[in-house]
């Protein structure tokens, strides 16, 4: 899509190449600071799996494809078996190879369907922070807490801000906070965010412990 047709936010965007320090390794970071389609399908596989792996598949999702940028149009496309076949590996791109890669190939269909194939399409009519969030729902495999993350992700750090992202995306748009994805920079907040996963698992774990009389 011509630059032009993205609206003035996705196109600010464009025109700065954030950088990314989610993965931890420095080929797979710079594929998704320059690319947010790869950065789409990280935040997809960021289930059930380790935060920098499915950070890191993208590119390696790239590297298997022979590619240096990742195409909607060429995902979408793509005959389903090879892509499953592409997630098995090894190593696997998740610890669910078969679905994922159909779930990556819905998300890419979507795009293709409602936004010409482009993630910025999401946001170059520069809508608000709550019709983003209701766009980011409408892809498969994104519900309203994944959303909400990768909304505070685009406004934390890859210069998408639309009016009211932070309270669309709710306590992951709180500034300074330790969360989620979105609050990574680098292997210190890597470990904060760790940290209070870790919390919240144990306090889960607590409040379903039966209380002793």
């Amino acid at each position: 899509m011509p630059a032009g047709h993205l609206g003035r936010t996705a196109l600010r965007h464009h025109l700065r190449v954030p950088t990314l320090r989610i993965a931890q390794d420095a080929a797979a970071d710079e594929l998704l600071s320059r690319d947010p389609l790869a950065l789409l399908i990280g935040m997809l596989l960021d289930q059930q799996f380790p935060m920098e792996r499915a950070f890191g598949a993208p590119r390696l999702l790239a590297d298997r494809l022979g590619v240096d940028t990742l195409s909607a149009e060429q995902l979408a496309s793509m005959d389903p078996d090879e892509l499953v076949g592409i997630f098995q590996g090894p190593p696997a791109l998740h610890r669910y190879p078969g679905s994922m890669a159909g779930r990556t190939q819905q998300v890419c269909r979507a795009l293709v369907a409602d936004h010409d194939g482009q993630v910025p399409g999401l946001w170059a009519d520069e809508p608000t922070g709550a019709v983003l969030l209701k766009r980011l729902q409408a892809l498969p495999g994104f519900g309203a807490q994944k959303s909400r993350i990768f909304l505070a992700l685009l406004g934390k750090q890859y210069g998408v801000t639309p009016d009211g992202w932070r309270e669309a995306a709710g306590d992951y748009g709180a500034d300074g906070s330790r969360r989620s994805v979105a609050d990574i920079t680098g292997p210190e907040s890597l470990a904060e965010v760790r940290a209070f996963k870790q919390e919240q698992k144990q306090a889960a774990k607590a409040a379903r412990q039966p209380t002793g009389k």
